[in-house]
């Protein structure tokens, strides 16, 4: 498959091709937000699902290590 075909431009954002599908964020009027796929063929549209359905793994790049901070509790006076 030729790399021109291996993403897509959707409203000036290159969407690459997963498993035979492209996807998109979509916004519903009531604020919420969804995937939608679409995808080459039957067979493809199949393929994604059964991928999703076995297991999604979503990463943020690049990896960010949070070092732990002390919290610092507030030391009450002695009562008198």
């Amino acid at each position: 498959m030729p790399d021109e075909e291996k993403s897509m431009v959707y409203k000036g954002r290159k969407i690459p091709l997963t498993a035979g599908c492209w996807g998109t964020i979509v916004a519903t009027p009531d604020g919420k937000r969804h995937l939608e796929s679409d995808c080459i063929s039957e067979e493809a549209r199949d393929e994604l699902k059964a991928i999703l359905e076995e297991e999604a793994i979503l990463r943020v790049t690049p990896k960010v290590v949070l070092e732990e901070t002390p919290v610092e509790t507030p030391v009450e006076p002695p009562v008198a």
